[in-house]
C-alpha cells in the first residue's frame, strides 16, 4: 500500500524545522540522468550523466526568535554541504548532504519560507 502526505519534518545542518502540512514537495534522489544517443548503423550508446538529489516545494515554517531566516541564509551562504534528513509521514526519511539553493524570501503572514534542498550523490532511504 502506497502512502503519501505531508512531511513531518526536515532536518538541516541538525535544526528542525516543521514543515506546512499542505506543502506538495517533489523528490530526485540523484544518482545519473540516461540518455541514449544513435549510431548511424542503428546500434546506440547509453550516456550516463550524473545529477545531484534535489526535494523543493517545501515550505518552512521560520521562527524569529530562532533566527531560523539568517540560519537558512548561513547555510546557502557556506561553502559545505550539511547533513539533511527529510522525514515523511509514512515513517520513511531519506538522508544525504546537501544546501539550501534557492532565495531565501520569508512570507510575515504565513511564518513559513519555500526551501529547495539540493547536494551531490544520492539520497539514502532509512526505516
Amino acid at each position: 500500500m502506497s502512502v503519501g502526505g505531508s512531511i513531518s519534518e526536515v532536518s538541516i545542518g541538525g535544526r528542525i524545522f516543521a514543515v506546512a502540512a499542505d506543502s506538495d514537495s517533489n523528490r530526485d534522489i540523484g544518482g545519473y540522468m540516461a540518455e541514449v544517443e544513435p549510431n548511424g548503423n542503428g546500434t546506440a550508446r547509453k550516456i550516463l550523466t550524473r545529477k545531484p538529489w534535489v526535494i523543493d516545494g517545501l515550505n518552512l515554517e521560520v521562527d524569529d526568535d530562532r533566527g531560523d531566516i539568517e540560519f537558512l541564509q548561513a547555510i546557502a551562504d557556506g561553502p559545505d554541504f550539511v547533513p539533511c534528513i527529510i522525514s515523511y509521514v509514512s515513517g520513511i526519511s531519506y538522508t544525504g548532504q546537501g544546501s539550501v539553493t534557492n532565495e531565501i524570501q520569508a512570507s510575515s503572514q504565513s511564518a513559513t519560507v519555500p526551501v529547495t534542498l539540493k547536494g551531490p550523490n544520492e539520497l539514502v532511504p532509512q526505516k
